[in-house]
């Protein structure tokens, strides 16, 4: 099964041009889209490009529609998740799209395609970053330093105080993979694992209130999860400077082939790879 992965594109009209063009050439079977798929807030460079005002529906979804009637029976199942960049309250528009057989909405689901079966998640341990739509405490309630922890902060969607305080991702993901096989499922995250190749971020010699900063700023829960269940493949987006950093975009636990495509430059980064042979995957920058 030739699969495409793609994260972090953040509303870039050109990015997203050159995806549907790499799709239209390559033909793959499955795409998956790892989060932070909208412009950041006050980006309307978008809306200057291509006009319209809604960038789902008058860009994304279209698209995506125009490339289901180029390609017909070679149109590739989208499979996507938001970002902690991308507010809940656009999940709703999400899910309209998805219930026209545009893209299918992964969050918190699982979607078996032939023999392997898709699962996704999109939520990240805490960040400093204003907006907690997406973000959930990771195994417990502690926040590393110069985050801001999730009662605080903005959110575009209503949230209990109960689930705010007590929702663990680590719980999260015990319920969504339940007792089941994992041997040959495909894991759309949005963060990465802690301490590996795909979560080192640009912190060198930073501290708060005199405390050192972690560079590794990746979710325990997800690693803890990977290690434990041993999917196949897991994919990742969130932290855009750790493959130049580390010098490397994939990485391993146990049997798990881990990749990121978050990418801290202009291009498009995009995984190609053999949902059954994952060890030949290949990332190009376009």
């Amino acid at each position: 099964m030739h699969c495409f992965f793609s994260s972090d594109l953040h509303g870039s009209v050109a990015r997203y041009r050159k995806l549907f063009a790499l799709i239209e050439a390559e033909r793959p079977e499955v795409v998956l889209l790892g989060g932070d798929l909208l412009p950041m807030a006050g980006d309307e460079s978008w809306a200057e490009t291509v006009g319209g005002e809604d960038f789902i529906h008058d860009f994304l979804a279209p698209e995506f529609k125009r490339l289901a009637v180029v390609l017909g029976d070679h149109a590739p199942r989208t499979l996507l998740i938001l970002g902690n960049d991308d507010p809940r309250a656009f999940e709703a528009a999400f899910l309209e799209v998805a219930r026209q057989g545009t893209w299918e909405y992964l969050h918190d689901r699982r979607l078996a395609l032939g023999p392997v079966t898709f699962y996704g998640y999109s939520f990240v341990p805490p960040t400093p970053f204003p907006l907690k739509d997406w973000e959930r405490y990771d195994v417990s309630r502690f926040v590393d330093p110069g985050a801001v922890p999730p009662e605080e902060g903005r959110r575009s969607v209503p949230e209990s105080s109960r689930t705010i305080r007590h929702a663990r991702i680590a719980e999260d993901l015990a319920r969504l993979a339940g007792d089941e096989d994992l041997s040959a499922a495909v894991f759309l995250f949005h963060a990465p694992p802690y301490r590996t190749k795909l979560d080192r971020a640009a912190l060198d010699g930073r501290s708060v209130d005199h405390v050192p900063l972690d560079v590794h700023v990746g979710s325990i829960a997800i690693r803890r999860f990977i290690e434990e269940r041993q999917p196949r493949i897991s994919l990742h987006g969130h932290v855009h400077e750790a493959a130049r950093l580390t010098g490397s975009w994939r990485d391993e636990i146990g049997r798990t082939q881990l990749f990121t495509a978050a990418h801290d430059g202009p291009e498009l980064a995009v995984v190609q790879f053999d949902a059954s042979d994952p060890q030949q995957a290949v990332r190009g920058l376009y």
